[in-house]
């Protein structure tokens, strides 16, 4: 079985419209991170103009202590957040590419699939035993890359529940500190 002209530019086409999928995906994702970025900065240098005018505005130590022991929590917060949206966007590029991927393997392995069949049925006669082992060496490659495939998934998973559990465990050791710090600096402030 040999391939067409038709088949080519059809394959040709495909792998075309394949890159041109996820160069915009790639666009996408770059886009979104800008924006994430962007907004990020926005926010930080809002909230430092703000807390350095209430900084400013502080009467004594205390106050002063009182107000940057209250920054520790939400600062958390929002590094916990900034990195829960900053792996969102890579998890969901990394998704269309992994999607993509997976098409063409598919293809190819449908391709030479195919293409085996034919060689098969055009193969002399007493190789037989030849052709068995050929089919078996591809069924065994076949099945290990489906076995690389779900292992890969599954060791994304556990990293997503890891990444998950840690931003959720991150914000708990700073709200105890900031709540420790607010009540030392109660406890100086009664001296």
């Amino acid at each position: 079985m040999t391939l067409t002209q038709e088949q080519l530019i059809a394959s040709h086409k495909a792998n075309l419209e394949t890159l041109f999928g996820l160069t915009n995906k790639t666009f996408e994702g770059v886009e979104k991170l800008v924006e994430l970025n962007v907004a990020a900065s926005r926010a930080a240098l809002n909230e430092a103009a703000s807390h350095t005018q209430a900084i400013l505005g502080a009467k004594d130590v205390q106050q002063l202590l009182a107000l940057q022991a209250s920054q520790f929590q939400p600062l958390a917060e929002k590094a916990a957040a900034y990195s829960r949206h900053l792996y969102d966007i890579a998890s969901g590029t990394s998704a269309e590419f992994g999607k993509a991927f997976e098409a063409q393997a598919a293809e190819v392995q449908r391709n030479f699939g195919n293409l085996l069949d034919a060689a098969v049925k055009n193969a002399p006669a007493g190789t037989e035993t030849s052709v068995a082992v050929l089919k078996s060496a591809v069924s065994a490659a076949n099945n290990a890359f489906e076995s690389v495939q779900k292992a890969v998934k599954q060791a994304s998973n556990v990293a997503e529940a890891n990444f998950n559990a840690m931003a959720s465990n991150a914000s708990r050791p700073t709200a105890t500190a900031a709540a420790a710090a607010a009540t030392a600096t109660a406890a100086q402030g009664k001296r």
